[in-house]
């Protein structure tokens, strides 16, 4: 159990998606990430694949964690698995018939839905870290239930 609370005080206090953007993340850095509904743990992932060739250059450019903590927020399901998963799995099913109308309308998307949904249920918590490897350790282990003592709604590990 001690695993637990060790990697746990990694993270930072969990933050509204509502509340985003979040100016705290850095523009370029690798982390990992925790998505939750009240107490249910939602989802895990990492950031900042290969962060070692972006960190030291001269762009301007955003790279690793902010970016993907604002694709998830944007609620827009190409490109983004976290998105789908939402719409499949926890939107879709409560969709009334007169959703269905208001699609066919051309008056909502899928992805307004998702977004509104992420924005009204959701917080996050992230951790950074120095390299993708040890981004991609932890993901796992957060994958697996060692980090936070249960696996993710959405993205168990297999």
């Amino acid at each position: 159990m001690p695993k637990i609370v060790e990697h746990t005080k990694l993270f930072c206090k969990r933050i509204a998606f509502q509340d985003w953007p979040n100016s705290e993340i850095p523009r370029v850095t690798a982390g990992v990430y925790v998505i939750w509904h009240k107490d249910q743990l939602i989802y895990c992932g990492m950031s900042g694949r290969e962060i070692e060739k972006h960190r030291f250059s001269n762009s301007k450019k955003k790279y690793g964690l902010v970016t993907r903590l604002a694709s998830h927020a944007s609620g827009r399901l190409s490109g983004d698995q976290f998105c789908v998963y939402v719409a499949n799995r926890l939107v879709i099913p409560d969709l009334k018939h007169e959703d269905l109308e208001a699609f066919r309308s051309g008056n909502q998307t899928l992805d307004a839905l998702t977004k509104k949904y992420i924005h009204q249920n959701f917080e996050y918590q992230y951790c950074l870290l120095e390299s993708s490897q040890e981004a991609y350790s932890l993901e796992a282990q957060c994958r697996r239930g060692d980090v936070f003592g249960t696996v993710p709604l959405l993205n168990p590990s297999t």
